[in-house]
């Protein structure tokens, strides 16, 4: 596996039904046409994490559609909803930690993953450590597993400190050492099946964020954290087994520290989305090491479509910076065609949408085109005293021997203009070519002008370069 992996995120049951639709016919994982792995495993991605593939609970389901809210929250997302056909049940409320039959099961995910592996693709999956369906096995076999209910209630709802609880899920016990061997024996059975996991809300887990979520109802806190006795038991059984972090509230460096490979930068998300250059800049100023073990994304099931939050020019702007940044990237399917509607994971079917090809196409060349080669670098960008829009420009380089590789982002909506101070030393005295590898132009600079004053760009709004420098 790659170190700056590049994932592609799907939704294992509405994308599926739409594969079946296209063939006239119900299709699982078993049985998907050759050409729909080829659309997954586009050229420069190492990974396909399909969410959604655990046994999901018939209980957890009647619970989430006798709400009102979700079944708002779906018809605005679909409007012509048949709730019998269309609601699943949310893949978060797992019943069992086995592949289900709409998917061929077993049998069924290994023929996926065998699919993937013919080309060159690892096969993620999820896992779900603070939470399970209020019908999953364990509830009747394992009670010390979980929290203790509160009003009658066995059991207390999963949650998230922050927001009311799922009333699909019920809530397990961080603190039992017995439900911590119970997860190390889950994931090890889950990495006979798969190369990697995506834990959700991973932080939920940490010993602090336990604690102040649920008090005195479980108990000291283990002198060991959750994610360092599982990860480490698990690699004992796959050593080479990636481990990925749903993370927030600033807790990367603390989960990377237990063990992760990479944690989700919603800090970077929230920037990118909301913010300007500047605090764009002073994000990527932190260290390398850690930033080498992010995963940076402008899109994923849990937040709405780039599409439908970007402007189009801004929208590929961000994607430029994160497919060329440290660390891990990761696409949501549906993303690159420039769909808009955000699928609530609850539903089994989505809306039909336009393919926007050209935004498909800028996706493609970016993802194959935007390899990492070597030594990230950040530099700076100068202006001129009546001239500030240098502000707007972030750069980096990727530095490979001669291997080369310049980004030039103008992360603004008006036109920048600036002299890019690159960190190569042996500059002058030769003439450099610059090709753009996002549309094919060619620049020739001399290098000693480069070495004293810097590289000039000029970039229209949110206009960007990744050049391969020779």
């Amino acid at each position: 596996m790659s170190t700056r992996p590049v994932i592609h995120e799907v939704d294992t049951w509405p994308w599926l039904e739409e594969v079946g639709r296209a063939v006239g016919r119900t299709v699982t994982l078993a049985d998907v046409p050759p050409e729909r792995w080829d659309g997954l495993c586009l050229s420069g991605v190492d990974a396909v994490w399909l969410m959604g593939v655990w046994e999901r609970s018939a209980l957890a389901r009647s619970i989430a559609i006798s709400d009102p809210r979700n079944l708002a929250d779906f018809r605005a997302a679909l409007p012509d909803l048949d709730v019998d056909r269309d609601v699943t049940g949310s893949p978060y409320a797992v019943h069992r930690f086995v592949a289900d039959e709409r998917f061929g099961g077993r049998d069924g995910l290994a023929k996926a993953r065998a699919a993937l592996a013919e080309r060159g693709v690892k096969l993620f999956l999820d896992f779900v450590p603070n939470h399970v369906a209020p019908d999953h096995p364990w509830t009747e076999t394992n009670p010390e597993y979980f929290v203790p209910g509160t009003d009658g209630a066995r059991y207390a709802n999963g949650r998230d400190p922050y927001f009311p609880p799922w009333a699909d899920t019920v809530q397990l016990n961080a603190f039992s050492m017995a439900l911590r061997r119970a997860a190390v024996d889950t994931l090890v059975d889950i990495g006979n099946q798969c190369d990697g996991v995506r834990c959700d809300m991973a932080m939920l887990l940490l010993n602090h964020v336990f604690t102040s979520t649920w008090g005195e109802r479980v108990g000291m806190a283990p002198p060991e954290e959750y994610w360092s006795q599982v990860i480490s038991a698990v690699r004992q059984a796959h050593p080479d087994f990636t481990f990925i972090a749903e993370a927030y509230w600033d807790l990367e460096h603390e989960l990377q520290d237990l063990g992760f490979d990479f944690c989700y930068d919603k800090r970077l998300y929230d920037r990118l989305v909301h913010e300007d250059a500047g605090s764009i800049r002073a994000h990527l100023g932190a260290d390398i090491s850690y930033q080498q073990q992010l995963l940076r994304f402008i899109e994923n099931h849990d937040e709405p479509r780039a599409a439908a939050v970007f402007p189009p020019d801004r929208e590929r702007a961000a994607a430029v910076v994160i497919a060329t940044l440290p660390g891990a990237t990761m696409w949501y399917e549906g993303q690159l065609d420039g769909r808009k509607v955000r699928l609530p994971v609850f539903l089994a079917r989505r809306p039909d949408e336009p393919s926007d090809r050209r935004l498909l196409g800028f996706y493609e060349r970016l993802i194959d085109r935007a390899s990492r080669p070597g030594d990230w670098q950040l530099v700076q960008c100068d202006g001129w005293p009546d001239n500030h829009s240098a502000d707007n420009v972030l750069g980096w380089t990727w530095t490979d021997g001669a291997s080369r590789r310049l980004v030039v982002v103008n992360f603004s909506d008006a036109p920048a203009q600036g002299r890019v101070r690159l960190p190569w030393t042996d500059l002058a005295g030769r003439t450099w070519n610059l090709v753009d590898l996002l549309d094919g132009a060619s620049y020739d600079r001399d290098g000693t002008d480069v070495s004293n004053e810097g590289l000039y760009v000029d970039r229209p709004a949110w206009g960007c370069h990744v050049f391969r420098v020779s």
